[in-house]
């Protein structure tokens, strides 16, 4: 069930009535049923895996919890941790990754004239598996840090796993802020009702207004690598830095506002990443819950920044590669992660260096100009990654670079040339508009302005036409497809 849907506008509002109206002990086992339903949606039987790594996380916390309770017990701790990492990943591992290293191992095979061929297994990756698991998994950590208590109800922590919101595509919830909600008893507030759905408002803004109508223009040019050449990439490129983070933007931002509906905080997940100056600061916008969870779970463990320069460097690199590798089965995904670290090393390397030349040059680091100058060379960088992340190749992400600094023909953006990659040129003129609008709000939120706060300041005559103006341009402009079968987002098939 997409939130694009008609089917989750039909939901929606059923499960809130309903849980607001039933028992306050009776909630969260409604909800509960709730985002199986939601889950069962697109498979039925791939619900026994989300049981499954449930059960798995939740046993184990009890197990780790019984250790505490007991001395001597630390490594008895961690093997049932490394048993809930295994039993886990391995899972991920079969769905996801199996094939992938099935193909490569026949490609080296093959190079060595040899004839044994693995045979690979036809599974359908179950939508969001990436997401819940790392979920679960931060549950197991937590507990064995002490940072939260155990859960001992089994349906509560199901439903922790499960809430249908954030599910499959984030933000990737801790256990240290959502299940203690879970514990609570939410009573309908009006507040928390109204800026639920405008945030929901914003995100359907962001993703079927901008996202899938930039998706319109990208699929064009990067489905039919070979002919379009130049301009038309360095276009389609850029538009797609801007389309990932609609898609993503705005399915975090309907789940944040659909549990905020219903009295929850989900984590932001997104902070005006276009906006930072370096790629290391990028990421500490981009993806917030995934990045963090990398850092407090992987990068930290692994030494982080306390083993000296060249060992924060390699565990950086680890990390990204990691990063690629968790976003898709393909050698594109771990360049694509694998530039990001190395952009950040190279960038810390570079720092002295850049600061002296600086200072020689007499520039100053906290006028706009500069900051400016940062953001672009950052958004270029990134945006110079995407293209392998986008591309359905390597040799397809080479020919795309390779055209765009070899091919030059600028006049596409004045001879009317746009206006045949898929958007009329009405079309185009609402995705530049709508654009538009994103780089203003992202721009006043980097300045510390709450626009949503500004907004139910207002009185009643403006603050609801304001609604209305906003309600129907989602309406009017969203692309809603064929018979509304609305386009997936794009983070569904991670």
């Amino acid at each position: 069930m997409l939130f694009n849907s008609i089917s989750f506008i039909i939901y929606f509002p059923i499960v809130v009535f309903i849980y607001f109206v039933i028992p306050k002990k009776a909630r969260y086992i409604w909800l509960l049923l709730a985002s199986y339903f939601f889950y069962m949606c697109w498979n039925a039987k791939y619900a026994a895996l989300l049981l499954y790594s449930t059960a798995v996380t939740y046993i184990s916390g009890l197990l780790i919890d019984r250790c505490d309770r007991k001395e001597g017990l630390e490594k008895r701790k961690k093997v049932f941790v490394a048993l809930s990492f295994i039993m886990n990943l391995s899972i991920l591992f079969l769905f996801k990754y199996f094939n992938f290293v099935v193909g490569n191992i026949n490609v080296i095979l093959a190079e060595c004239n040899l004839e044994i061929i693995m045979p690979g297994f036809d599974l359908l990756l179950p939508v969001g598996i990436s997401f819940y698991i790392f979920q679960a998994l931060s549950y197991t950590m937590d507990v064995y840090r002490k940072e939260i208590y155990v859960e001992r109800n089994f349906l509560k922590y199901a439903l922790f796993v499960s809430f249908f919101p954030q599910l499959v595509a984030g933000p990737i919830e801790r256990s240290k802020n959502l299940l203690k909600q879970i514990g609570t008893y939410n009573v309908f507030s009006y507040d928390n009702f109204r800026r639920g759905l405008l945030i929901m408002l914003w995100g359907y803004f962001q993703k079927i207004v901008i996202a899938d109508r930039i998706a319109l223009l990208v699929d064009t040019v990067y489905n039919n690598v070979g002919s379009y050449e130049g301009s038309y990439y360095l276009l389609a490129s850029v538009l797609f830095a801007i389309q990932i983070y609609c898609d993503f933007s705005g399915y975090s931002l309907i789940a944040a506002g659909a549990a905020k509906v219903m009295g929850f905080e989900l984590m932001e997940n997104f902070n005006c990443p276009y906006y930072a100056k370096s790629v290391a600061e990028f990421w500490r916008r981009w993806h917030i819950s995934l990045t963090s969870w990398f850092r407090d779970y992987l990068y930290i463990p692994l030494g982080g920044n306390r083993k000296g320069t060249v060992r924060k460097y390699l565990n950086i690199l680890l990390v990204f590669l990691v990063s690629g590798l968790w976003h898709g089965a393909q050698w594109t995904y771990v360049i694509w992660g694998g530039l990001n670290g190395l952009f950040q090393v190279l960038g810390s390397i570079l720092m002295p260096l850049r600061k002296k030349a600086g200072e020689l040059l007499g520039l100053r680091e906290e006028s706009f100009g500069h900051k400016f100058f940062k953001a672009c060379v950052t958004f270029v960088l990134v945006d110079f990654a995407w293209i392998f992340f986008r591309a359905a190749s390597i040799r397809d992400a080479l020919h795309i670079i390779k055209s765009i600094f070899t091919m030059h023909n600028p006049w596409i953006f004045f001879d009317n040339s746009l206006y045949s990659l898929g958007l009329s040129q009405k079309q185009f003129h609402v995705m530049v508009f709508s654009v538009v609008i994103l780089a203003a709000a992202d721009w006043l939120k980097y300045k510390k302005v709450n626009v949503l706060d500004r907004l139910l300041e207002q009185d009643i005559w403006f603050r609801w036409p304001a609604y209305i103006i906003g309600i129907l341009f989602v309406l009017v402009f969203g692309v809603w497809g064929n018979a509304y079968d609305a386009q997936a987002f794009v983070y569904f098939q991670f």
